[in-house]
């Protein structure tokens, strides 16, 4: 089999699957972090570390802000999870942050779970994840950028000739050519938005466990965060199955 056929099949593969091979990633992270956290050296903690969930929290919500930019300004069946049906493209989006990127989506992706990379607070682990995120989304992006050259040729042609694939060019911003659409990105960001602060909260319940010998319960503010964010995630699927959004 041809690499480019290889390559592709590979992508579509990952691309389907996408939404359930980070779990791998997920506990190979948390298995780590614990590790750590039983053979921590008492007294290491500095004030960085005092607000270390914080900033992978910022980077978290960084990457969630460009999808919700980006979803919130695309027409239907673009940009969207369509993990069931493969690649789906009715329209070649190139403004607002398609201007920018050709990929926002997994730009978007890549802050997301690096924050949650970055709570392992292990530098060979961080930067396993780069290398492994690079290998794992270059195959996705092959697939894609496959897909939409066969459906819109030319045209995509040279919007990816003047528009990078993954560092954003800021210079080239255009606006977006439609208008942001709230019900969409509750509709299909919430998912994204909920599993970040519940992560959060595994990471820093599960290290306490370790640390302290024993499973306990504390209402810290990670717990009320994760609470009340599954709280909105079952509001908002509920008006979605009510056909509200």
């Amino acid at each position: 089999m041809a690499l480019k056929t290889e390559f592709r099949n590979q992508g579509n593969y990952l691309f389907r699957n996408r939404s359930y091979l980070p779990l791998i990633f997920l506990s190979i992270g948390l298995a780590v972090s614990l590790h750590g956290e039983y053979y921590e050296t008492k007294g290491s903690e500095n004030t960085l570390m005092d607000y270390w969930e914080f900033i992978c929290l910022i980077v978290c919500l960084l990457g969630f802000f460009i999808r919700v930019k980006t979803v919130g300004h695309t027409p239907a069946n673009t940009s969207g999870r369509n993990t069931r049906q493969g690649q789906v493209a009715d329209e070649l989006n190139t403004t607002g942050m398609y201007s920018l990127v050709r990929h926002p989506l997994y730009l978007g992706n890549f802050f997301m779970w690096l924050g949650i990379a970055m709570l392992v607070q292990n530098l060979w682990f961080i930067i396993a994840f780069v290398l492994l995120y690079t290998l794992y989304y270059e195959r996705i992006m092959y697939a894609e950028e496959m897909y939409l050259i066969d459906k819109f040729k030319q045209d995509y042609t040279e919007w990816s000739c003047r528009t990078p694939a993954f560092v954003p060019k800021i210079k080239s911003y255009q606006q977006a050519k439609y208008p942001f659409n709230w019900k969409k990105v509750l509709k299909k960001e919430k998912n994204g938005f909920v599993a970040i602060f519940i992560l959060i909260w595994v990471f820093e319940w599960s290290g306490d466990a370790v640390e302290h010998g024993i499973a306990f319960f504390e209402l810290s503010v990670w717990f009320f965060a994760a609470f009340l964010s599954s709280i909105l995630y079952l509001v908002l699927k509920i008006l979605k199955r009510k056909k509200i959004l």
